[in-house]
């Protein structure tokens, strides 16, 4: 699924370079849940960010899907990132004066997805995270574990072959969190790959793997437990929500 080998980023002013990734190499299988843990400056945000297509990078390769993405230009990245990459980030990123039909519709759009498709895929989204009822509501009528839930509401109606979770619980309180996760392990379940970048060991253990970066590079990785462990997923058809109301 996913596959980078000695991927090298480096960040330049007038005065200094900065190594943020020095020859990384990492694989991640289908289906596979995998946490990145490290400490601040350890190069998460920008593994992520590559991973995301988001930003390029110096030296290396990098195979998503079975397509080298290193080789794309501008235009082919950010099509390529909408059809295969779902994100869902710390401060949920929804936009403030659209509803939540239309938060989850915006990058639908830019897919060129028929009008009808794309009803369908948001009512299901919502509906999987426990939302329907709230569609015409806009974010800040909900509370911060539901806007999160918009948020992988939205990320899962462009049916993305991996979700990326920078810090997806990092604005929740405790509770709210574990019910975030809750439905993050629900949805792995169902088939769908996820890379978690967390500075939470309690959430990280939750994975399948922990992949812990050091200076740029893999210090090493720790296999949780395996898929067997994991709780069995609901339908992801719309007909029932994966989670209870947070």
């Amino acid at each position: 699924m996913l596959q980078m080998t000695q991927i090298k980023k480096v960040y330049r002013t007038e005065l200094i370079e900065t190594h943020a990734l020095r020859e990384l190499s990492l694989s991640v299988n289908e289906g596979e849940f995998i946490a990145v843990t490290g400490p601040s400056g350890s190069g998460k945000t920008t593994f992520l960010n590559i991973v995301g297509l988001l930003e390029t990078f110096e030296h290396g390769t990098y195979m998503l899907d079975g397509k080298d993405v290193s080789r794309l230009n501008d235009d082919d990245r950010s099509a390529f990132r909408n059809q295969k990459i779902g994100f869902i980030f710390q401060s949920f990123n929804l936009i403030p004066d659209l509803n939540l039909f239309e938060n989850i519709d915006v990058p639908l759009r830019y897919r060129g997805l028929p009008a009808g498709d794309r009803k369908q895929r948001i009512e299901n989204a919502l509906e999987t995270v426990g939302l329907a009822s709230r569609m015409r509501h806009i974010p800040a009528q909900l509370s911060g574990g539901q806007q999160q839930r918009v948020a992988i509401a939205r990320a899962l109606a462009g049916d993305p072959k991996v979700l990326l979770a920078d810090e997806p619980t990092g604005n929740l309180d405790t509770t709210m969190a574990h019910q975030v996760m809750d439905l993050l392990e629900q949805i792995h379940a169902a088939g769908t790959t996820i890379v978690m970048v967390t500075h939470d060991p309690e959430l990280a253990n939750r994975a399948e793997r922990n992949i812990h970066l050091i200076d740029g590079r893999v210090s090493g990785e720790e296999f949780v437990h395996s898929q067997d462990e994991i709780p069995q997923a609901v339908k992801l058809n719309g007909s029932e929500p994966l989670v209870a109301q947070l």
